[in-house]
Parts: C-alpha cells; sequence; structure tokens
C-alpha cells in the first residue's frame, strides 16, 4: 500500500509589528519585501498548487507562514483563516498550520485557531538554550518555548519546533541539546535553519566588529548530519533543511557570510551516506561493487556531484547503485565481485 503524500501550501504573511529586533532579522526588509497578500492572491496560490498535485492519498494542508500569525491582529488572522475554509469544506485540504512565537501563545488564540481547523503550530524555538536566546535578542525564554509546547500538545494540535544552529554563543553540543528537548516536548515535525549573515541585520554588524564568527559550511553540514539523525531516530519529520534560496540570496546581494548552499540538504544527506559508506572501505580486496538503496534515496547515496560514488571509486574499479522499492530508506545491501 502506498504511503500517504503529504503536501504543504505556503503562504506569507509578514509580520509587520514584531516587538523584538532578532540579531539574523532584518525587519526593514521583512516588512517591506513582502506585502500582504490579497484574498485573490491567496486563492490564486491555492490553486495553482493544488492543480500540480496528485490528489490520489494525498493530505494536504494550507500553511500561513511569516513567524508570528499570532502576534497578527485577531481580526485580520481571521480573515485569512476564513478566507481558506472553502477549501476545507470542499475537502481539497485537510487543515491548516500556522507558525509562530512561543511568547504568542494562550489557551484563547489555541481555541480560535482550533475552531478555523489549524491542525499544526509551529513554533520558532531556535535554540533551547536562554545564554544563546539572550544574546540572539529574541526576547523570549526556553520556558515560554516548554509552555506553549504543553499547551499545544493539551489542546490536540501537531506541534511543530522550528530551530537554528550557529547562534551567537551556540556550541554543536547546545545545538545537539535543543534537538532532545525538541523530541522531549513531544513536537512532530521541526525545521533546521543555519544561521546566516544577512546585510542589514544586528548580526552584520556583530560579524563586521569581529564579535561573531558564522559556521563554516563543513561544520554546518557535520553539525546538521547529527540532529538529522536525532531526530529521525525519534519519528521527528525534517521539513526543511536550509534556507529557502531567495533570488537575494542566490545572487548574494542579500548574503554578507555564513553556511548558504542552494542544495544544503542534498549536501548533509550526501554526508550521512558517505558515513554508512566508509565501513566498505576498509580492509576490500574486491574490485567490483553493487550497492542497492531505495529509490527515493539514490541520488543522496550516489552524493552531490556524485561525491559518494566517486569516493568508492578510488577502492573499487567498478561501482553500480542499484534503486529498489524492497529495501528501508535508510538501508542499503552491498554485493562484492
Amino acid at each position: 500500500m502506498d504511503r500517504q503524500k503529504n503536501y504543504i501550501i505556503p503562504l506569507f504573511i509578514p509580520e509587520l509589528a514584531c516587538p523584538f529586533q532578532c540579531v539574523f532579522c532584518d525587519q526593514k526588509k521583512i516588512s517591506g519585501a513582502l506585502a500582504i497578500p490579497t484574498d485573490e492572491e491567496i486563492e490564486n496560490t491555492i490553486e495553482t498548487y493544488l492543480s500540480s498535485m496528485d490528489t490520489n492519498n494525498v493530505h494536504v494542508e494550507i500553511a500561513f507562514f511569516g513567524g508570528n500569525f499570532t502576534g497578527i491582529e485577531t481580526e485580520t488572522q481571521i480573515h485569512f483563516l476564513e478566507s481558506v475554509q472553502k477549501y476545507i469544506r470542499e475537502g481539497r485540504v485537510s487543515g491548516l498550520r500556522v507558525s509562530t512565537r512561543p511568547d504568542y501563545i494562550n489557551r484563547d488564540n489555541l481555541e480560535m485557531l482550533k475552531s478555523y481547523s489549524v491542525n499544526t503550530i509551529e513554533l520558532g524555538a531556535q535554540s533551547l538554550h536562554d545564554d544563546v536566546l539572550l544574546k540572539s535578542g529574541r526576547g523570549h525564554k526556553v520556558s515560554d518555548v516548554v509552555d506553549a509546547s504543553k499547551l499545544i500538545k493539551e489542546m490536540g494540535f501537531e506541534l511543530g519546533l522550528q530551530m537554528m544552529i550557529g547562534l551567537p554563543g551556540d556550541t554543536k553540543d547546545k545545538s545537539l541539546t535543543t534537538t532532545e528537548k525538541i523530541i522531549e516536548l513531544g513536537a512532530s515535525c521541526t525545521r533546521i535553519y543555519p544561521t546566516l549573515v544577512i546585510k542589514g541585520t544586528k548580526l552584520e554588524q556583530l560579524f563586521n566588529n569581529g564579535r561573531y564568527t558564522p559556521l563554516s559550511i563543513d561544520e554546518a553540514l557535520n553539525w546538521t548530519k547529527d540532529i538529522l539523525r536525532l531526530f529521525e531516530e525519534n519519528n521527528v519529520t525534517v521539513l526543511r533543511i536550509g534556507l529557502h534560496p531567495s533570488e537575494g540570496l542566490l545572487s548574494g546581494h542579500d548574503l554578507v557570510a555564513g553556511p548558504f548552499h542552494q542544495s544544503f540538504r542534498e549536501l548533509v544527506l550526501t554526508e550521512i551516506w558517505n558515513d554508512n559508506f566508509k565501513k566498505l572501505m576498509k580492509d576490500n580486496n574486491h574490485k567490483q561493487i553493487s550497492i542497492t538503496v531505495n529509490k527515493k534515496t539514490l541520488n543522496y547515496a550516489i552524493g552531490y556531484k556524485s561525491k559518494n560514488k566517486n569516493q568508492l571509486l578510488k577502492y573499487f574499479q567498478e561501482v553500480k547503485f542499484i534503486p529498489s522499492d524492497n529495501i528501508g530508506e535508510s538501508e542499503f545491501h552491498a554485493d562484492y565481485h
């Protein structure tokens, strides 16, 4: 039986009145570059996504992103939520999800969200260490994340907790502890964002003054692969790894420094598979090897720009990858010839 496919239709609602200035965020850029979508634009976006989907055995959610949905005036929240209810009534969409801050969660706004078929609430936790949150200008504490998460779960929502790695004061150990706490809090999904230095932010000033050093791409990959393993071992779905490659990031116009790569997730998965294959490269006198992997993970097993295959070719005269539906997505089987 085919596994149900999950789709998220993103609608970006800029937060125009965020009370805090996180060091990694350019509030002026966020509020100026993104306009509040009209009802017509919302409908067009949803229809475009729905028309491109295979509608058999799917779970579709409409997501209101933008950082702090529950920080918007209640009347405006309701307007957005009401504008998409027809898709739920028609059965074309299963429910809604919103992203918000942990210190903007209370029983009243959760009851309102539930009445409009919101299934999932994603919180921007970023770190679960108070010193990192303080240095990053988040304006909330770990206790806010814990309290909000418990209330969200208590009221029957799916919980998502987003994290950032490489924030001021962060270490790999702290990020791994944050990962473990996210799992303990019962999150069903997460997003992992390496911290980037963006033009116009406080972080750019800290970077220019030598008071902040971003992770290198190799450090970010090393941290993320271990974090990803922990989440996967505990059945937490990782919805995204790395920032969306916007035009400003791709061109370098908005990026000052930091571990940005438009294929960051593929690089992480390449490194995980590279670790898996290291034992094949030790003490082996065979000339040929065939490696069977799940067809969904074939590209990652071969590696970004064939990195893993090329490394194996240093030990074997011939390396063949065989895609299969009959093996787990994290498993492989090697045959020597």
